[in-house]
């Protein structure tokens, strides 16, 4: 069986790690560079890092950033955050990342995923997705989850698995900062439809939550922010806990 990975989120505003709820409310979390040295200590399996208010103006930031966490962990760790052109992938990876997290951008441009794929190969290229349920269905959404698309969140990470996406990273905007537990029913049927890595985002509040998105979710990885980042729930207690519930852990 193959081993399910927890993996600390990063969102990053200004150079400084920031947590919200529901994709509003920012407040500080800390250095993001001593925060991931942190986490790759606690046996964090793998790293996400994105720049929420990623513009041109900013992507230096985003480089230097990029550079000096590559310096400090020694963990596979994936940025995102503006990303539009195989440049843009090139720079990230040249800089030391490990994978890159395209979203806007594959919606407006669904051919970059293919092209991205194609150049770097798609174990490099994770496809973002933050969903919402509107009127049952749900619905892609773009910008930082500002806006809604006329995208169906299933079919759509069908198409980019089709394209040579190697993950999908699901995040729903409906649990995202509630600590409420994940969006159980949206990441069980598309980690049952795809055959690429499901990674689950949004809503964890608890281990229960791990636990639930792991075995009812079927999900292959979980990622967290504000639990980590505030100390809530330690790393290496989650591990032990799914390790003792049945769960294949690396410890």
């Amino acid at each position: 069986m193959l081993t399910k990975r927890i993996i600390p989120c990063l969102d990053i505003k200004d150079g400084r790690t920031v947590k919200g709820t529901n994709f509003v409310n920012l407040r500080d979390a800390g250095d993001p560079v001593e925060l991931a040295q942190r986490y790759a200590q606690e046996g964090a399996d793998e790293l996400v890092f994105l720049d929420i208010t990623a513009t041109v103006d900013n992507r230096k930031t985003l480089i230097d950033l990029v550079t000096r966490v590559a310096a400090v962990v020694d963990i596979p760790f994936t940025v995102g955050g503006g990303i539009g052109s195989i440049a843009d992938v090139s720079a990230l990876l040249q800089a030391g990342a490990d994978k890159v997290s395209i979203n806007s951008a594959a919606v407006r441009t669904p051919n970059l995923v293919d092209e991205l794929s194609r150049e770097f190969g798609s174990q490099c290229i994770v496809v973002a997705i933050d969903t919402r349920n509107v009127d049952g269905e749900e619905i892609v959404h773009t910008h930082g989850g500002r806006k809604p698309t006329d995208k169906s969140t299933i079919p759509w990470a069908k198409e980019v698995e089709s394209r040579g996406a190697g993950e999908i990273l699901l995040t729903s905007m409906d649990t995202d900062g509630t600590k409420a537990g994940f969006a159980l029913e949206v990441t069980r049927i598309l980690s049952e439809g795809l055959s690429i890595p499901v990674i689950a985002s949004g809503g964890a509040g608890t281990m229960e939550h791990f636990k639930d998105i792991f075995t009812v979710g079927k999900a292959d990885a979980a990622l967290a922010a504000s639990i980590f980042h505030f100390q809530e729930i330690e790393i290496p207690v989650l591990k032990h806990y799914l390790q003792s519930a049945g769960i294949t852990m690396r410890l």
